[in-house]
């Protein structure tokens, strides 16, 4: 992209080492005006120094945004996603590629705000990070500049970025001197470590890169039983008490943390072309994916249960891929969201060393009949003769087969 393009750009900004390198990059390189843009996520650091940081760099008050977004990112985001149960190959319940899409809304936001003609992420030209990014910018802003530093500058080594943070006057802390052992990424859903010592999948995750759960040898000997409210197939309640949708994960993480659950060792497929190995802590989204499954089995109609099952790796993979803001995922989500209109009750749950356990659900849209299961004989609609002419009416096209078989010899 041509420097003299770009007039202003709106940068997704942490305050780290990484992003405040980038800024002064842009400032360098570009001779553009930069706004910060910092999401308060429920990664659990302190946003105060973002702002100290981004002033030092000189970037004018005005030009700092700085944001609470955990409500709208549990509610609008991670919320519509579980009603889905989506997990990507079967494993990864989607904690980072989640938050790209609603960083993405808000830059270009801010953009419209202060009348920027370019934005910025930090994300490296190896990972799905970048992809997530730009589709979600282009979806919501199709003429908008994108600046991705990592597929530009000739920064490449951890040597260059501290040598080139120094001669720009850029503070370094002490424990960003040396070289990473793990890259992390956090937010209020889960927890991402990647990178260095985690690149080999055949040794097994030191214990010092968890940081959101303890192991299940150390967790409580003693199970903790739990209950989970829904309505519409999102959770409202816990244990009686309503909570707004970040509160309500935020306390399902406590509970997973302390019981040793949602460690995940995953090799997964990159939407880039290449297998990574990565190693993510999802405690509270653990639980409620379990509690959702369980509320969704006295709730959901057969065909309906079926045909969420069938969708859901589709819908995962838009997820995990980048495209939330495609026409495709609202269409899923539509469908999804039909599903859920009458998912409702309780869930009680057993949580033990690393395990969720349901151990009872309850409903007022209840599909379950005791009645019509029972092996005792019961006054109910149901004919027992009626199974033999179902069963032979699902066994003609076996019999026909069965006979052309005979008939050939086969």
């Amino acid at each position: 992209m041509s420097e003299a393009s770009v007039k202003k750009v709106v940068l997704a900004y942490s305050g780290g080492l990484d992003t405040s390198i980038i800024l002064k990059w842009l400032q360098t390189t570009y001779q553009c005006e930069v706004v910060t843009f910092t999401a308060d996520l429920g990664q659990g650091e302190e946003l105060g120094p973002a702002r100290k940081k981004a002033e030092l760099l000189g970037i004018k008050p005005k030009n700092i945004f700085i944001e609470d977004v955990r409500e709208e990112f549990v509610r609008d985001y991670v919320f519509p996603m579980f009603r889905a149960n989506a997990l990507y190959e079967g494993q990864y319940l989607l904690g980072t590629s989640i938050a790209r899409p609603l960083i993405a809304k808000k830059q270009i936001e801010i953009a419209e705000l202060t009348g920027a003609d370019a934005v910025c992420h930090g994300a490296t030209g190896k990972g799905n990070d970048q992809v997530r990014f730009e589709l979600s910018y282009y979806a919501l802003k199709p003429d908008i500049k994108v600046i991705a530093p990592w597929r530009e500058w000739n920064l490449g080594s951890r040597t260059r970025l501290l040598q080139f943070a120094e001669e720009n006057q850029i503070p370094i802390a002490k424990d960003k001197r040396g070289e990473a052992p793990f890259s992390v990424d956090a937010n209020l859903l889960h927890s991402s470590s990647e990178g260095k010592v985690l690149e080999d999948p055949s040794q097994e995750v030191p214990d010092y890169v968890y940081s959101r759960t303890l192991s299940p040898e150390e967790a409580p000997d003693k199970p903790t039983v739990i209950r989970v409210a829904f309505e519409k197939g999102d959770a409202v309640a816990i244990d009686g008490k309503a909570l707004s949708p970040a509160a309500l994960l935020a306390e399902l993480n406590a509970l997973g943390k302390a019981n040793g659950i949602g460690r995940l060792d995953l090799v997964e497929n990159r939407y880039v072309g290449m297998k990574s190995r990565g190693m993510y802590e999802t405690p509270g989204g653990t639980i409620l994916w379990v509690a959702h499954r369980g509320i969704e089995s006295i709730t959901l109609d057969r065909g309906a249960a079926h045909l969420k099952d069938e969708i859901m790796p589709k819908y995962a993979e838009l997820i995990y891929n980048g495209f939330w803001f495609s026409p495709e995922r609202e269409m899923l989500q539509a469908l999804i969201d039909k599903s859920q209109e009458l998912v409702a009750g309780e869930v009680t749950l057993k949580l033990y060393k690393g395990g969720v356990y349901v151990i009872g659900r309850t409903s007022p849209t209840s599909l379950y009949d005791k009645e019509l299961v029972t092996f005792e004989e019961g006054a109910v609609a149901y004919d027992h003769h009626d199974a033999e002419g179902f069963i032979k009416l699902n066994a003609l096209r076996l019999r026909t087969l069965a006979q052309r078989r005979k008939k050939l010899g086969l």
